[in-house]
């Protein structure tokens, strides 16, 4: 029996975000999971709240390591 898959492929999408060091990657992907409703909060990268910046070190520097 094949496995069948929580969200179909033919509405799976993939996106990339590409810009320059503080051009505002990390606050707008905080943004797109806020209003697709994925998070119920928008992390702050200052705060060392956001989705994307989850290891120490980016928490302590303010800055996203890995993507």
């Amino acid at each position: 029996m094949a496995n069948k898959r929580e969200f179909p492929l033919d509405k799976t999408r993939n996106i990339g975000i590409v810009a320059h060091i503080d051009a505002g990657k990390t606050t707008t992907t905080e943004r797109v999971l806020y209003y697709t409703g994925k998070v119920h909060k928008i992390g702050e990268t200052h705060d060392g709240a956001s989705q994307m910046d989850w290891m120490d070190e980016e928490k302590e520097r303010g800055i996203t390591i890995t993507s």
